[in-house]
């Protein structure tokens, strides 16, 4: 197995060019994995953590640009203000070891329905920077997912950043696991309200993770924008109910697909009420 080790990301997207057949690995919290269980065996790994463009975020006309190579425990301390609903997924991931190498690029790449950060994005609508010696393109949350740990990148491509409204409203993330920490999640979900719209997906419920349209625009629809009143308990249970239905789950050791369901359900609700206080108050609920 060669080790390819670019300094810069000009040099690392010619060494992909070259080798379209080598694996991106920055934190390696997937990818190693892969390898010492024998689960993957690449030609080549093509080692990022050297790219000093990866490793940078910037705020512009209301735009959080992040980073591929950004660790997640960056995110908690430099974006929780900016871009809350991240850093409250990125709390969810791991240990403290592995939010000091997992990154919100690596699980773009590894695309895993289970993935922390992907009902996040998807919520805030959020876009995918990829880039190859061809040139750098956007693409939605939405179309990354395109299959069970497969994503819309093309052979020569690498992940370079992600493109998140910032301080766009009340948002929200919350997981069911086996445990209380370092777990795979059973589902997970995220919310975000802003400006009259409502950004709800689901996580580790579906062959992708994806948005719950029909709990969107039922929940964009009913909502009493201009009031400060607490939110009727019908109109919760119906929005659980919605989000629930999106689902396409599985059985497997984590976790049965009707308590999939159920459970997005119940975490639908509460992150919606979390949300919609800090909408009516101004103060922000923590998951």
């Amino acid at each position: 197995m060669e080790f390819l080790r670019p300094a810069t990301l000009a040099e690392a997207l010619a060494l992909k060019a070259a080798r379209p057949d080598a694996v991106p690995i920055a934190g390696g919290t997937d990818v190693m994995v892969e390898l010492n269980f024998d689960h993957r065996r690449p030609a080549a790994l093509l080692d990022l953590t050297r790219v000093a463009e990866l490793t940078a975020w910037s705020t512009s006309d209301g735009t959080v640009r992040l980073g591929a190579g950004v660790p997640y425990s960056r995110v908690i301390a430099e974006l929780g203000a900016a871009v809350p609903a991240l850093a409250m997924a990125s709390r969810t991931v791991g240990s403290p070891q592995i939010r000091n190498r997992g990154t919100v690029g690596g699980n773009l790449g590894a695309a895993s329905p289970a993935g922390d950060t992907h009902p996040v994005l998807l919520a805030l609508d959020a876009q995918v920077e990829v880039a190859s010696v061809r040139g750098t393109r956007l693409l939605r949350a939405e179309e990354f997912y395109v299959g069970v740990k497969r994503h819309a990148l093309a052979p020569d491509e690498l992940i370079t950043a992600v493109h998140l409204p910032a301080h766009a409203g009340p948002q929200q993330f919350a997981k069911v696991g086996t445990r209380n920490a370092m777990v795979i999640a059973v589902c997970s979900f995220a919310i975000s309200l802003r400006q009259g719209e409502v950004g709800a997906a689901i996580g580790s419920a579906a062959p992708t993770p994806r948005r719950a349209r029909e709990a969107e625009e039922f929940l964009a629809a009913e909502l009493p924008w201009g009031s400060s009143e607490p939110l009727a308990d019908s109109l919760k249970r119906r929005f659980g109910e919605l989000a629930g239905a999106a689902a396409q789950p599985i059985d497997d050791v984590r976790g049965s697909a009707a308590y999939r369901k159920h459970a997005l359900g119940v975490l639908a609700r509460r992150t919606l009420t979390w949300a919609w206080d800090e909408h009516r108050t101004g103060e922000r609920a923590c998951a």
